[in-house]
């Protein structure tokens, strides 16, 4: 069975940042699988506006960090600060954490990080305006592209999706 990455989203996702490193995993020959707290379709936010819907294919509480190979978070402001509400979602990346398996966020994805208290000592990048609040979580901020400090893969935003999917795929690919 081929390598499983679980992207966890609701409504507000950064649109970009889940269907372009989604495609790249599916190309690499990867599977994605789009966990979301509500089952259905799920709603992106493009820059300005709503945009593309993704149907979700598993509901919290329906997925397990065992059964996945790495974990993607996508940004967007709505998206992370829904989803760092859910216990299910701090629970997945705690998870994927303690099994040392890859995570992968970008934007303001890291915020989930920050709330699954994951980043103590850990160096990262993401978006400008939630850099202090993962300096408070204990992190190193870095102004880069892509960060990779063992297990966790981090992205400043929408630019840098080519070399963020691209140190996800090698993560993958070196385990």
């Amino acid at each position: 069975m081929g390598k499983r990455i679980l992207i966890l989203a609701t409504d507000g996702f950064e649109q970009s940042e889940l269907i372009e490193p989604r495609k790249a995993l599916e190309a690499a020959g990867f599977e994605t699988v789009v966990a979301s707290p509500q089952p259905g379709e799920i709603k992106g936010w493009d820059h300005d506006n709503w945009g593309e819907s993704v149907r979700v294919d598993a509901v919290l509480g329906e997925v397990e960090a065992e059964d996945f190979d790495a974990l993607l978070l996508p940004g967007g402001q709505m998206n992370p600060d829904s989803l760092r509400l859910e216990d299910e979602v701090i629970c997945l990346i705690e998870e994927f954490d303690e099994a040392d398996k890859p995570i992968a966020a970008i934007c303001h994805g890291p915020s989930l990080l920050a709330e699954a208290d994951v980043l103590e000592g850990r160096a990262v990048t993401a978006w400008p305006s939630i850099q202090t609040d993962l300096e408070n979580a204990g992190a190193q901020v870095f102004n880069e592209e892509v960060m990779i400090d063992g297990n966790i893969i981090t992205g400043r935003g929408p630019d840098d999706l080519p070399a963020f999917s691209r140190a996800l795929i090698d993560a993958l690919n070196a385990t």
